[in-house]
């Protein structure tokens, strides 16, 4: 599939609405441009986490994997279901792909003593945000209503939170930072 894009401004939303994907016009404060919003925003924290001190080198490729399919989430959410256009939908194999991952870092990783807090080395921490930001888009997506969403869409994103969580741990140095409850009371 190619993109052609020649123009980037074109001042259709200047009175604040937009197009989803089908061509229809929404309100930009629609649940559909909020939930893709999300997902966008996700997408360019993952750049700052790839630039990030600390990043495993092995992870890179994997989040560069991540980002191009969060195109395809944002593509799934931005259209529509129904219509005569077959359209670009997240696929369980992009599910079944993040679940590989989590399995093979979890598996490498201590036994999980205590909720763990955001830090331990600026990829860690970066990685973190990425997740709590994917949880948002996750709910957001939600919001869209599950009958007019694709099917693999919120597990996905789901599966992502969980990735980017064994990923942060992964990527800590040192000590993990753990919650101690009560420890400055």
């Amino acid at each position: 599939m190619t993109v052609n894009l020649t123009r980037i401004y074109t001042r259709h939303g200047d009175r604040g609405e937009t197009h989803l994907g089908d061509m229809s016009r929404v309100p930009k404060t629609h649940p559909r441009i909020e939930a893709y919003g999300t997902v966008d925003e996700l997408n360019a924290h993952l750049g700052v986490a790839l630039t990030s001190a600390g990043m495993p080198e092995r992870y890179v490729p994997w989040l560069q994997h991540v980002q191009n399919d969060l195109f395809d989430v944002g593509a799934d959410i931005a259209v529509p279901h129904g219509g005569d256009k077959t359209r670009l939908r997240v696929s369980p194999e992009q599910t079944g792909w993040l679940e590989e991952r989590c399995d093979e870092v979890n598996g490498e990783l201590p036994a999980l003593r205590s909720f763990v807090i955001p830090g331990g080395s600026p990829a860690a921490a970066q990685l973190h945000v990425c997740r709590t930001v994917c949880r948002r888009a996750e709910r957001a997506a939600i919001a869209c209503g599950e009958d007019d969403l694709g099917e693999e869409v919120v597990r996905y994103l789901n599966r992502l939170s969980d990735l980017l969580f064994i990923l942060s741990r992964g990527a800590v140095e040192g000590d993990e930072p753990l919650w101690e409850p009560g420890r400055f009371r």
